[in-house]
Order: structure tokens, then sequence, then C-alpha cells
């Protein structure tokens, strides 16, 4: 019995040693209703000021910048903010 238990040790410690470990990937734009956080390495690629418009446009809300880490891992946040008081027109969406 503890040879069999053995052997189903080592054949799970193969299986487990053989499957990458994936804790450190997070995604490059990630949000909800408050705001969100969008990767550094997307500033040359794709317009990172439209894209926090249009994850905020969603919630009815606009968009207002709040920081940018302009180094590699960085990351550019933003806050998703109900509109201004006096505002006559909704946030717009942005077209892709």
């Amino acid at each position: 019995m503890r040879m069999l238990g053995a052997a189903g040790l080592a054949v799970l410690s193969a299986v487990l040693s053989g499957t990458a470990v994936r804790a450190d990937t997070v995604p490059a734009f990630k949000g909800n209703d408050t705001g969100g956080i969008i990767s550094y390495n997307l500033v040359g690629v794709a317009d990172v000021r439209a894209m926090a418009i249009e994850h905020c446009a969603r919630y009815g809300k606009v968009v207002k910048l709040l920081g940018v880490q302009a180094n590699y891992g960085g990351y550019i946040s933003f806050s998703c903010r109900w509109v201004p008081y006096g505002a006559n027109e909704r946030p717009l969406r942005v077209g892709y």
C-alpha cells in the first residue's frame, strides 16, 4: 500500500512540475465602474485616452486621468467620475 501511495505521489509531482505557473500575468487593461489601470506598454501602440473614455462612458461617467508610471511595467491610472452638474450632454462613446 505504501508503494502505491509513493508511486501516486511521484506521478502527481511529475505532472505538477510540467505545468506553467501563471501567477505573474496581469491584463494590459483592467477596470470597473470607479476607474482602472492601463499598461504603459500600450502608449505607443493604442490611444490610451480613448480606451479610458470608452470604458467610463459604459457606466455613464467621464474620465479623469490620475497618474502615469513611465517605466517598464508601469501603469496609467484613471478614475471614472459622474458627469459634473450643469453639463448638458452625456458622455460620448468612442467608436472603433
